[in-house]
């Protein structure tokens, strides 16, 4: 069985704000030129991905 890693609060964020956007996750990462495997990192911790993270909070408009 599949254990998946939880949420992190920073990914809720991310995914709250592409909703509001109306965008999924892999067309905000087709559109910014963001490998899908590191928003998905980002989402759920499973590494830091800094270079990223300080991308995709400018975009979203997060703070981190």
């Amino acid at each position: 069985m599949n254990r998946r890693n939880a949420v992190t609060p920073f990914g809720w964020e991310i995914k709250q704000k592409l909703v509001e956007k109306r965008m999924d996750q892999k067309t905000f990462c087709t559109t910014y030129h963001i490998p899908t495997t590191r928003l998905s990192n980002l989402i759920h911790g499973t590494r830091r991905a800094t270079r990223y993270r300080k991308q995709v909070s400018e975009l979203l408009g997060i703070e981190e």
